[in-house]
């Protein structure tokens, strides 16, 4: 299975290299995409890291988390799909 474009059922939305995406961070609009560069700990969520998506200014790249999960709070709200991929998928 490749990572450019996948389905999170625990979040509802798409995930993979192939989508673009604005950071989860509240209040930072910073162009990513939801591929393993910039997720919080795994995927889907799990383990030690949220599997929300985050630019290189809300993720500690030493331990791949948010400050939230890095803290031990709960995770921020999933921002919803960018324009950009919701143009691309026809929505």
């Amino acid at each position: 299975m490749g990572w450019q474009i996948g389905y999170d059922d625990n979040r509802e939305r798409d995930i993979g290299y192939g989508v673009p995406a604005v950071c989860d961070h509240p209040g930072c609009n910073g162009k990513i995409d939801r591929g393993l560069s910039y997720v919080c700990g795994e995927p889907y969520g799990g383990g030690e890291g949220c599997g929300l998506y985050f630019c290189y200014n809300h993720l500690v790249t030493f331990d791949n988390l948010c400050d939230r999960c890095r803290d031990g709070e709960e995770p921020y709200d999933p921002k919803s799909l960018c324009y950009d991929w919701v143009a691309k998928k026809g929505g």
